[in-house]
C-alpha cells in the first residue's frame, strides 16, 4: 500500500517542472506494483512477438501454394498462434484489469487517511464535495494510466520497432514510405498532447467545483427551501454541471482530433503502400507473397500506433487526476505522537493536587493574517464540577474546545491537562481524556447503535440502557424493525433526538472532561430535565465544561466563565456575576428572553 499520494513538497520538487512532478507522483503509486506491472509487461510483449510472427507465417503460408507442398504444417503454426496468443491475451486482460483496480484502491486509501489525519482546519477549508471528487472520480482517471498505458507504451514501442524491422526485411522501398508517414503522423501527435492534458485537467477541476456546488446546496437544502430557492440554487448548481460539460466536451474534441489524425494518416499511408506495391509487384521487383505480407504489417501497424496514442492520451489524464490528488498531500496533518515530553508541573487545587484543564495566556487564530479569536485567555476547569462558559458572539467560548481539543493549536501561551503541558501529550492521549457533543450533533454513516458506540466500541448492553435511559431515548427505538441496528438512513430522527443520541455517545465514554457545545439547545423540557441530572452526576466524578445558551444551564453552573473579545471578563457563581458584572446581567436577561419555555419541544 502507498503511504501517500505524494510526500510533502521539498524546495527541490517545488522548482521541478509541473508536467514531471505530476508523472513522477504517477510512477510513485505504480512502484509498490512494479512485480505485477512487469509480468504483465512480459505476458504484452509476448502477445506482441506472437502478432508479428503471423505475417511471416502468413507468407510461408501463400509461398507453399506455388510449390504444391502440403499446407498442413505452416496452417497449423496459423492455428497455434491464434490459440497460444488468445490465452496470452487473456490472462494479460485478467491481470492488468486487477492492477489498475489495486492501484486506484491504494489511491482512494491513501487519501481518506490523509484527510482523516488531517487538522480540521485543512478539511474545513476545503468544499466537501471537493475532497470527495478526488477520491471517487479522479482516482478512476488512474485505472487505466497507471496499469494499461505504461505497458501499452512499452508495447507499442516494441511491437512499432519490431513491425518496421520486419516490414524491412520484405521491402525497403515500402518501409521508407511507412516511415514517412509515421514521422508525419507523430509530429502532429507531438503538437496535441499537451492541449489533451490541459483540456483533461481543465475538465476534472470543473468536477471538482461541480461536486463542491452539489454538496452545500444539498447539505443545505432546507434553508434552500425556506427561502424558496430552488430555482436559483439550481441554476447555480447546473452552471457549474454545464461548465464542466463544456470542459469534458474540449478534452473529448481535443482527443478526438488526435484520433483522427493517427487513423487518418495511417489509413492514407497504407493506400499509398498498396499502390505502390502493385506497381513493383508489375515491375517484378517484389513478390505477391511478400506484398500480402507487408500489407498485413501495414494494417497490423495501426495498432501499435494506435496503442501508443491511447496509452498516451490516458497517461495525460492519470497526471492530471495525480497533480489533483498530490494537492492532498500539501493538506496539514496531525502529529501523531507528542510533541515534546515535559514533566508535569502540577498547580494546587483541592486535594486531588491539580487543574484539569488550565489554559496560561493563550492567544489562538484561526488561520495566518486572521484577528485572534482568543487573546491572553487564562482559565481553569477544576477535576469536578460544571464550569460554563458564557459571553457574547465572538468572545472565544467555541475556540476554547478546539483548542482543548486540539482542533487549533495556540500561536502563543500554554495548555496543561492534569498539570502536564499538552506538548507533552499526543493527540489521541489527549482527545481520549474527554467527550465532545457538538452543536451542530452531526451523526456518522451507519445505524443508531454504530452512532451510540463510536467513541466506545467496547460499551456493554448494560452501559447503552443507562446512557439511553439517561437522555430519555429508552425505548424510543424498539418500534423500528430491526431497533438499534436501523440504519439512521431509513428512519426519521428529529433533531431533539440526534441531539440525545450524541450526548449518550458522549456518556458512553466515561470521560475524564465532558465538553457541550449548547448541550440542551434542541431537547424538550423533560429531556433537558434529564440532560441535566446527568450533568450533575458527571460533575461528582470528573468535570463538565458547557457552552451555556440557556438560562437553566448558567444557573446550575458551579462556576461560570464570562468571555469577552477572547479574554476572561469575569468568573464566579451565578448570584455572585449577577451582583457583580453588569455583561452578566445582560446576558442573562437576553437567556430569559429567548430561553424555550420548560414545557416547549423543539425535537
Amino acid at each position: 500500500m502507498v503511504a501517500a499520494p505524494s510526500p510533502p513538497e521539498t524546495p527541490t520538487a517545488a522548482a521541478e517542472p509541473d508536467g514531471r512532478r505530476r508523472l513522477r507522483i504517477l510512477l510513485e503509486l505504480v512502484r509498490p506494483h512494479r512485480r505485477t506491472l512487469g509480468t504483465g509487461l512480459l505476458l504484452g510483449l509476448a502477445g506482441t512477438g506472437l502478432s508479428l510472427a503471423t505475417p511471416m507465417v502468413t507468407k510461408w503460408v501463400l509461398d507453399t501454394l506455388g510449390t504444391g507442398e502440403s499446407l498442413a504444417r505452416p496452417v497449423g503454426w496459423l492455428l497455434a498462434l491464434f490459440a497460444v496468443g488468445s490465452v496470452v491475451g487473456y490472462a494479460q486482460w485478467v491481470l492488468m484489469g486487477t492492477l489498475a483496480e489495486r492501484i486506484v484502491l491504494d489511491a482512494r486509501e491513501s487519501l481518506v487517511r490523509r484527510y482523516l489525519r488531517a487538522t480540521v482546519a485543512a478539511v474545513t477549508g476545503r468544499p466537501t464535495g471537493e475532497l470527495v471528487t478526488r477520491v471517487t472520480s479522479d482516482t478512476v482517471l488512474l485505472r487505466e494510466a497507471t496499469s494499461s498505458s505504461i505497458v501499452g507504451l512499452v508495447n507499442g514501442v516494441v511491437a512499432l520497432v519490431g513491425t518496421l524491422v520486419l516490414m524491412g526485411v520484405l521491402d525497403r522501398v515500402l518501409l521508407g514510405t511507412t516511415i514517412a508517414a509515421i514521422v508525419v503522423v507523430g509530429a502532429l501527435m507531438a503538437v496535441l498532447l499537451p492541449g489533451i492534458g490541459a483540456a483533461e485537467r481543465a475538465s476534472q477541476e470543473a468536477l471538482g467545483t461541480l461536486g463542491g456546488t452539489l454538496e452545500g446546496s444539498l447539505r443545505a437544502v432546507r434553508t434552500v427551501k425556506s427561502s424558496r430557492a430552488e430555482d436559483r440554487q439550481a441554476a447555480t448548481v447546473l452552471g457549474a454541471a454545464r461548465e464542466a460539460r463544456d470542459h469534458a466536451v474540449r478534452a473529448v474534441r481535443t482527443a478526438a482530433v488526435a484520433w483522427s489524425v493517427s487513423w487518418g494518416g495511417i489509413q492514407l499511408a497504407i493506400i499509398v503502400i498498396l499502390g505502390l506495391g502493385a506497381w513493383r509487384v508489375g515491375q517484378g521487383e517484389l513478390a505477391v507473397s511478400s506484398l500480402v505480407a507487408f500489407l498485413l504489417y501495414a494494417f497490423n501497424i495501426v495498432g501499435p500506433i494506435t496503442d501508443l496514442t491511447q496509452s498516451l492520451t490516458q497517461l495525460q489524464s492519470g497526471i492530471a487526476a495525480a497533480g489533483r490528488i498530490s494537492e492532498v498531500a500539501a493538506m496539514d496533518v496531525e502529529p501523531q505522537a507528542a510533541s515534546a515530553p515535559v514533566p508535569a508541573r502540577p498547580a494546587p487545587d483541592g486535594p486531588d493536587g491539580v487543574h484539569v484543564i488550565e489554559l496560561r495566556d493563550v492567544t489562538a487564530a484561526y488561520g495566518p493574517g486572521l484577528p485572534p479569536a482568543v487573546r491572553e485567555l487564562s482559565l481553569t476547569v477544576p477535576r469536578h464540577g460544571h464550569t460554563a462558559l458564557v459571553g457574547p458572539s465572538g468572545a472565544g467560548k467555541t475556540t476554547v474546545f478546539s483548542l482543548l481539543l486540539r482542533f487549533l493549536e495556540p500561536q502563543s501561551g500554554q495548555l496543561l491537562l492534569d498539570g502536564r503541558p499538552y506538548a507533552g501529550w499526543s493527540h489521541a492521549d489527549v482527545r481520549s481524556r474527554f467527550a465532545y457533543v457538538e452543536q451542530e450533533t452531526p451523526v456518522v454513516p451507519g445505524t443508531i447503535r454504530d452512532n451510540l458506540l463510536f467513541s466506545n466500541p467496547a460499551a456493554t448492553d448494560e452501559e447503552l440502557r443507562r446512557a439511553l435511559a439517561a437522555v430519555r431515548l429508552d425505548g424510543a427505538f424498539d418500534a423500528l424493525p430491526d431497533g438499534l441496528d436501523t440504519r439512521l438512513t431509513e428512519t426519521s430522527v428529529s433533531g431533539g433526538q440526534r441531539q440525545r443520541i450524541a450526548l449518550a455517545r458522549a456518556l458512553l465514554c466515561r470521560p475524564q472532561v465532558m465538553l457541550l457545545d449548547e448541550a440542551t439547545a434542541q431537547v424538550d423540557g423533560l429531556t433537558e430535565a434529564a440532560v441535566h441530572d446527568a450533568i450533575r452526576v458527571l460533575a461528582t466524578t470528573g468535570a463538565v465544561v458547557t457552552v451555556a445558551h440557556r438560562l437553566s444551564t448558567v444557573v446550575d453552573a458551579d462556576t461560570i466563565i464570562v468571555l469577552e473579545d477572547g479574554r476572561v471578563r469575569a468568573r464566579g457563581a451565578h448570584a455572585e456575576l449577577l451582583a457583580s458584572d453588569q455583561l452578566y446581567r445582560d446576558l442573562v436577561e437576553a437567556l430569559r428572553i429567548t430561553d424555550v419555555p420548560a414545557d416547549a419541544d423543539v425535537g
